[in-house]
């Protein structure tokens, strides 16, 4: 009985002890640091910049398909994201695309659009899902001409820190030239594939 009385006395002794044990004298080994993606919350923003090729890929007028006279080309976009939730976010984005034809000269256009997204969240990887509609101005030689556009797209991207990630975009464009006559009429169909910059705020 006394040696349990002794026992517990120095378990009450020891308390102070423990309690003026400061956190930061606690061991820690930085191989076991674990990254916890934040969640993401109403408010959140995000602003993207990527750059990479476009590929032109089908040509159609009335169901028939067109010859393709322009080459592989170059694209870049800037986009700011603004979530509603931890997955939905909506924002805009502006973009400009250029492709050399086969006679050497160049088709600029330069897409304007309201973005919707959908984020899937694994870890440190993020897999946006998005819809973009909008307007587009094209440029060919002396043609010009002010159009809409649609575009589908997915990405993936490594977050290295709470304020910047890293990946690849990829999209199908839906960019189509009516002129009032169907005979005329093209619907153009481009794949983008970009290398992306995120900051997170």
């Amino acid at each position: 009985m006394k040696k349990a009385a002794a026992l517990i006395l120095l378990v009450f002794l020891a308390m102070p002890a423990f309690a003026q044990w400061d956190d930061d004298d606690i061991p820690f080994d930085p191989e076991w640091d674990i990254f916890i993606t934040e969640v993401y919350a109403r408010g959140d923003q995000t602003f993207m910049i990527a750059l990479g090729l476009t590929f032109p890929t089908l040509f159609m007028n009335q169901g028939n398909r067109l010859p393709n006279n322009l080459n592989l080309g170059g694209t870049g976009t800037l986009t700011y994201m603004f979530f509603l939730d931890s997955r939905i976010s909506v924002g805009g984005t502006l973009g400009l695309m250029f492709n050399s034809t086969i006679g050497e000269n160049m088709v600029f256009m330069i897409p304007l659009g309201i973005r919707t997204s959908y984020q899937l969240l694994f870890g440190r990887f993020e897999f946006p899902l998005h819809v973009t509609l909008g307007v587009n101005w094209h440029r060919y030689l002396d043609f010009t001409y002010f159009g809409y556009f649609m575009q589908f797209g997915t990405g993936a991207f490594f977050r290295f820190g709470p304020d910047w990630s890293f990946g690849v975009d990829t999209s199908w464009g839906w960019h189509p030239q009516w002129t009032g006559s169907r005979r005329t009429t093209v619907h153009g169909n481009f794949v983008n594939l970009l290398f992306a910059a995120r900051f997170h705020f």
